[in-house]
Order: C-alpha cells, then sequence, then structure tokens
C-alpha cells in the first residue's frame, strides 16, 4: 500500500476525470494537459492502485469494477480538499485573485450581473468571474466541485446542497410594439392567435416553457432561439410573441421599439435562487460573493 506522504494528490484529479470521460485524449483536453501527460498520469494511477483503472473494450476504454467503486469516493475527497484549500485562507477581497466560477444564464448575466460588475471591480479588482451557461451536466459539474455557484431557478437545482433566494421573477408578454394585438387588452385568443419566439437552452427546458406543456401548450411556436438574449431581437417589425422574464423585458424593449403586456392568464412566479456544494459553507470568499449579490437585489 503505498504511504499517503508519497502520492501525488493531483492524480486524484487526473482519476476523476480519466473515470468520467472514458478517454485519454478528451481527458487530456479537459485538464488542459498534454496526452502523454494523461497518460503518464493513468500509468501512474495504475501503479497506486494496483488495478487497470481503465481497460480496452473493442474501440472504446471502460472503467473497471474497482475504479467505478472508488469514483464517488474520490470525487468527494476532491470536493473536500478544494474546500479546505479555499476556506482554510483568509479572504481579503482588495488583494484576491480568485477566479470564481458560476453557472448562470445569459438572463442573469444580462439582469444581475452586468450590474454587479461596477462593485465588484471596486471592491475586488482582481476577482475575476468564468461564467458558464447551464446545460445539463451542471449539476455532476457541482458535485464534483468544479463549479462555485450555480444560479437558477429552483426546478433546476440538486437536492442535497444548499440554496438561498435571489429574486422572484414574473414572465411578461412581448411583442413588436407595432402590433396590433397591444392595442387593446391581451385576451388568450389574441395571445394564441399570434406566432411565438420561445427559448431552448438545454434538454431539461426553460422554467415557463416546461410549465406551459404541463398545460398543454396551445402556442404556435415559430422560432426557437438558443437563448434568452436572442428572444427579443426576433419580436421587431413582426407580430410574434415571446414570453419573457421581467427583468429582462425592461432592459431591452425601449432599444428594440418593444411593448409588454401582462400576460392573459396566471403564471407561476419563478424563483430563481443560488446554490453551492454543502462543503463550501465556510468558504469565506464564496461567502462575500453570495453577499454581494444579495446586496445587488435589495440594494
Amino acid at each position: 500500500m503505498m504511504r499517503l506522504d508519497q502520492f501525488d494528490l493531483n492524480l486524484l484529479v487526473a482519476f476523476n476525470v480519466l473515470v468520467e470521460e472514458r478517454n485519454v485524449t478528451r481527458a487530456a483536453a479537459r485538464m488542459n494537459v498534454t496526452q502523454s501527460a494523461m497518460s503518464a498520469a493513468l500509468k501512474r494511477l495504475r501503479e497506486a492502485f494496483a488495478d487497470e483503472i481503465l481497460v480496452q473494450h473493442g474501440r472504446r476504454m471502460l472503467p473497471t469494477s474497482n475504479a467505478l467503486a472508488l469514483a464517488p469516493q474520490v470525487s468527494a475527497a476532491i470536493v473536500e480538499l478544494r474546500s479546505i484549500l479555499s476556506t482554510g485562507m483568509a479572504f481579503d477581497p482588495a488583494e484576491a485573485r480568485r477566479v470564481f466560477r458560476l453557472v448562470a444564464s445569459d438572463y442573469i448575466a444580462t439582469v444581475l450581473i452586468s450590474p454587479l460588475l461596477a462593485r465588484l471591480e471596486a471592491e475586488a479588482p482582481h476577482v475575476r468571474l468564468d461564467i458558464t451557461l447551464p446545460r445539463s451536466s451542471i449539476g455532476a459539474m457541482l458535485q464534483d466541485g468544479e463549479i462555485d455557484l450555480i444560479i437558477s431557478p429552483e426546478t433546476f437545482l440538486e437536492a442535497e446542497h444548499p440554496r438561498e433566494l435571489v429574486f422572484e421573477e414574473r414572465h411578461v408578454v412581448v411583442g413588436c410594439a407595432s402590433n396590433p394585438v397591444f392595442t387593446a387588452s391581451m385576451t388568450p385568443d389574441a395571445f394564441y392567435g399570434c406566432g411565438h419566439v420561445a427559448v431552448s437552452v438545454s434538454r431539461d427546458g426553460t422554467f415557463i416553457d416546461n410549465w406551459l406543456r404541463q398545460q398543454g401548450d396551445r402556442r404556435r411556436i415559430e422560432v426557437t432561439c438558443a437563448s434568452f438574449i436572442q428572444a427579443p431581437w426576433m419580436l421587431p417589425g413582426t407580430r410574434r410573441l415571446a414570453l419573457m422574464h421581467e427583468r429582462l423585458a425592461r432592459v431591452m424593449a425601449p432599444g428594440l421599439g418593444l411593448a409588454i403586456a401582462e400576460a392573459p392568464f396566471d403564471l407561476p412566479v419563478m424563483r430563481e435562487m443560488m446554490q453551492h456544494h454543502r462543503a463550501r459553507s465556510t468558504d469565506r470568499g464564496l461567502a462575500w460573493l453570495r453577499q454581494r449579490i444579495v446586496e445587488q437585489v435589495t440594494g
């Protein structure tokens, strides 16, 4: 058995990535190292664990049963080690050179992160934000400690990690100001009589589209966008409508000549939340950032 003081803890990260990717080339790209360096790491892991870790099966590589059994423990250990490194030091915003890895949609980046940046620059000039768009693998990335904070509707969060409310958001009907549908009160018939612009950001769907599908969505979708910011640009000069977050609609409408109306039926309020890994609850730097986000909303 190898002694801990003789084991390179960086190999645990390599183990985690190799088992997840099941491919040396992809694992090397993900860790930003050469393929030969990753092959050397795999060789050292095999020696340390007395196990093949990955075995060739046809044209693919598959983890051994021992590697699959170890994977959850290694993943948890990595999160704990990262937590120790981040929480074991005092956090001074004025001097910190930390990179915070966030998951947030372009909607959140526009209405929340962008207004916050001036304050962060003044208080923490060397801090950097690395923002990733939501996707289906985000839960695994949080579990593995690869991201610091998720900002997302409550329905998309992981059950076992802490969460806190950022703000509540309504959805409104948005369209070109010259669209005659806005000259009178918006009715269900008028709403469904128009073509619509929808957003599809991942296989998980969006908060409002998922809810509408549960109700038997009657919209005639004519344009589907890959981001929330694209949707309002599809409306000027057309009779199409979109259901948009009210905060984003208020930002985008003036410059694009758009009108905003209440939906002709009751829509659920969306709870936008922050979530971090439970092992990061005492992370002083992350606590500072979370507090600044809350203050940005509350003023």
